[in-house]
């Protein structure tokens, strides 16, 4: 008993003396005092260290120890300090501007700077160094931090000033409103393979929420040709060491400086045209090596860039051993504005403790992102501890004030006084936005639709009132699983037809399941190219009424999900009873000459004849998809499956099934398809393309809803989606035996309109449009289209012809999925 007792205690012993850590702080300023941001802190020869904050403070924890640190930023002579730490320390240091020497410079015969020479030597050896690191783990800390500077009193009827209130805002809606801190493990394998596991999330306002931060997205490589950061810029934007970056920058050499025996070559880089996507700044070049030292680059709203005004970056890099360098830091700085907002921020990533021999688990890199969903209960003692980068004074006072305000927003006292404010109902509401009810506190959303979007207008119906109301709970709020139920209601004051019908929807572990049931007007093309609202339009004011109805009693069930990896699937069961319908209604508010309403039979459009007898119908359909996809995310509340680079595929079967509970119809249809969407070209922009054929394998009993329908067009105003035509008619040419059928589109990004003055500053991207249809009822019809696109807003000419020669043109306005 008293060796267990003396083991025990020695072990605790041993256990506290390893664990003992001693910090070293201080403050990095400059030779006028001021501080130094984010300084890099580092222990020489290894890859533990830290980052000063924007005030210059910093913080390292270490064991006891002696110890050579090494301080340093751009612009800066590196400064080292010799050390042995036992108790807590105190060192501030001052760093002295680098002295860039600028021997004696030798153009060559052509006029080049010598920096030319120098680039090119590092555009050389981009692929060596891209592909040196063949694997490697290490740890990241990453801060987030977003600041209002500016903003409206109201924003499309919100209110500002209760908003600011809400979020911890000051009186003049100034302040943060993103502040949090993660730590992950990071585990990469070339060419491009990443793990993320989140270790510790801290979200300032709130104790359920995770960060946002991502070392995934902090992983910046400018080896790569391009940089392709999301929804920052139309065009990705080209790296100063790219195969072809001597056509789009001009370079200056700087100066040399020697650093820990190294040579450093700073170089300036500018565009060589103003609007390109192009950075401005400074990138560090080794000698000898020729490899990227660090570099402070930022890129304009010159350069036609989304979201800011400016975005700076800055990276350093470090010696893991002999022959390879990798990231130390990574920070983004932006400052942006719009609609009278104005918004500042960083994100700041620290690398420490690199593996470049790591052993990874089968499949590891199938999951690109886990976060536990206890990662953010560490407390404040932890992230003092932990956090290289420390908090500056008001980092500290937003934590504080925050939480105070996280505790209260999870009260029931405080959502009702929310849901109070928000429940208001106006006539306003009830007329245009429609009502919404809100219940916070057990998590529930009422939603009834508003009048003046529900009243349509259809030579079948004529005046329609088209009104629904869903409800939707949050039981989970771990896996955030919902259940809905909807109801709707519809009447024609013409045909005195009164429909109704019901939905829900919930969760079967990890599928859905719909359930729908009761009776509806609906479009005779299932793929509901015109929407009811532009239909109401064309009839009122132009006297056109392009939708064609019929009346559908039904009942349907279906269940959706992921079975493994990229492979969905959705299977469903649907009985009907179809009833065509004739037109009841001649009015429009006006009558231009030459338009006259047709009949509501699309292939008979000068008779109101019966296109179809009353019919019932049941069918099976199932429709798989697979694209390849075995990459993940996973979050406290599940999975979330990524985008592949590879084409999705898809197969559909319907199968009409006659004599069940009544049923007239006895088919078989076959289809498949292709896709894939935003294919990058680099510079030249992305293409999107779709692939489909199919076939009536059977078709002994069948009407015409239930023939294959595309989505055509007829109006200015288009459905857009990657199988959309242009020009094609709605509903004539609609088969029962056999289609082929593909689309292609490319959009440049830019790529044009960019260099043309003036035209630039809207940001516009060119649109190539071509799709092509064969069928019995129409041989090779091929559209092609050009236009211009906004945001998602797009304006397209189109052209279109087939086998027979008839040609059609026309004006296309739509928006893009």
């Amino acid at each position: 008993m008293r060796f267990a007792f003396t083991f025990i205690l020695v072990l605790l012993i041993t256990s506290g003396s390893l664990a003992q850590q001693v910090s070293i702080s201080g403050k990095v300023t400059n030779e006028s005092g001021k501080p130094v941001p984010f300084a890099s802190v580092y222990i020489k020869n290894t890859t533990k260290g830290a980052s000063a904050n924007s005030e210059g403070d910093y913080l390292l924890q270490l064991p006891p120890g002696q110890y050579d640190i090494q301080y340093k930023a751009l612009g800066f002579r590196q400064e080292s300090r010799k050390v042995e730490l036992n108790v807590n320390l105190v060192l501030n240091v001052t760093l002295s501007a680098e002295l860039y020497e600028l021997k004696t410079v030798t153009i060559n015969s052509v006029g080049e700077d010598p920096a030319y020479a120098i680039i090119r030597k590092a555009i050389k050896k981009r692929k060596t160094h891209l592909s040196e690191v063949k694997a490697y783990t290490c740890e990241v800390y990453i801060k987030g931090l977003q600041k209002l500077l500016a903003a409206p009193k109201k924003f499309m009827g919100a209110d500002i000033n209760q908003i600011g209130r809400e979020i911890g805002l000051d009186s003049n809606r100034r302040g943060i409103v993103y502040l949090s801190e993660s730590e992950s493990k990071v585990s990469y394998q070339y060419p491009g393979e990443i793990h993320e596991e989140m270790i510790s999330s801290k979200f300032s306002g709130s104790n359920r929420m995770f960060s946002f931060n991502r070392a995934s997205d902090a992983k910046v490589n400018f080896y790569e040709n391009y940089q392709n950061w999301g929804g920052l810029s139309n065009r990705p934007l080209m790296s100063p060491v790219s195969d072809n970056a001597l056509f789009y920058y001009r370079y200056k050499l700087m100066g040399t400086s020697t650093e820990n025996g190294v040579v450093i070559n700073k170089i300036r880089v500018t565009p060589r045209r103003a609007h390109d996507p192009c950075f401005d700044g400074f990138i560090y070049i080794i000698d000898d090596s020729w490899r990227i030292y660090a570099l402070d680059l930022y890129i304009t709203s010159r350069a036609n860039i989304n979201f800011v005004d400016t975005l700076r970056v800055n990276q350093q890099f470090l010696p893991v051993d002999s022959k390879v360098w990798l990231q130390s830091s990574n920070k983004f700085e932006f400052t942006g504005g719009l609609f009278g907002f104005r918004l500042k921020g960083y994100f700041i990533s620290v690398y420490k403790d690199y593996d470049l021999s790591p052993v990874f688990k089968k499949n590891e890199f199938n999951e690109v992102l886990h976060i536990p969903q206890k990662v953010n209960k560490n407390d404040t003692a932890y992230w003092n501890k932990e956090r290289p980068v420390p908090l500056n004074s008001e980092e500290k006072t937003d934590y504080q004030k925050k939480e105070k305000l996280a505790i209260k927003r999870e009260s029931k006292t405080y959502l009702d006084s929310l849901d109070k404010v928000t429940n208001k109902v106006k006539p306003s509401s009830l007329l245009f936005t429609g009502i919404n009810i809100i219940n916070r506190y057990k998590r529930e959303f009422y939603h009834v639709d508003p009048l003046v979007g529900s009243l349509l207008f259809n030579t079948v119906e004529g005046l329609t009132l088209n009104y629904g109301a869903y409800f939707r709970k949050r039981f989970d709020t771990v896996t955030n699983k919902s259940i809905g139920f909807g109801a709707k209601l519809r009447y024609g004051f013409s045909d005195h037809l009164l429909s109704g019908s019901v939905n829900a929807d919930l969760p079967v572990n990890t599928f859905k399941l719909d359930l729908s049931a009761g009776s509806d007007v609906a479009d005779l093309n299932n793929q509901a190219p015109m929407s009811p609202f532009i239909n109401t339009i064309y009839t009122l004011f132009e006297r056109q009424n392009y939708e064609k109805l019929y009346q559908k009693q039904f009942a349907t069930a279906s269940i959706s999900g992921r079975i493994t990896g990229g492979l969905q699937a959705t299977a469903s069961v649907e009985w009907a009873n179809r009833k065509w319908l004739p037109n009841t209604s001649n009015y429009s508010f006006f009558q231009p000459g030459g338009h006259q309403f047709t009949s509501n039979n699309p292939l008979v459009p000068d008779q109101d004849v019966q296109l179809f007898p009353e019919n019932q119908s049941f069918k099976f359909t199932f429709r798989t998809t697979y694209d390849f996809s075995n990459k993940y995310e996973t979050y406290p509340f599940g999975k979330r499956y990524l985008p592949s680079d590879y084409p999705t595929i898809g197969l559909t079967y319907t199968k009409g099934i006659k004599n069940i509970f009544g049923s007239d119809t006895d088919y078989d249809l076959l289809s498949a398809d292709i896709s894939k969407s935003d294919i990058s070209m680099g510079v030249y922009g992305r293409t999107s393309f779709y692939i489909g054929a199919g076939k009536f394998l059977n078709a002994n009993s069948l009407y015409y809803t239930d023939y294959k329908q595309f989505s055509g067009n007829q109006v200015l105003f288009y459905k857009g989606g990657i199988n959309s035509f242009l020009l094609l008619d709605y509903y004539r040419f609609s088969t029962y035996t056999e289609y082929v059928e593909a689309h292609l589109e490319h959009n440049f990004s830019g790529f044009i309109t960019n260099k043309i003055p003036l035209l630039r500053k809207l940001k516009l991207q060119e649109i190539v449009d071509f799709n092509y249809l064969s069928a019995p009822e129409l041989k090779n019809y091929y559209e092609l289209g050009f236009g211009l696109q906004y945001l998602n807003f797009r304006v397209i000419y189109g052209t279109s012809f087939n086998s027979g020669s008839n040609i059609k043109n026309g004006v296309r306005i739509g928006v893009s999925f």
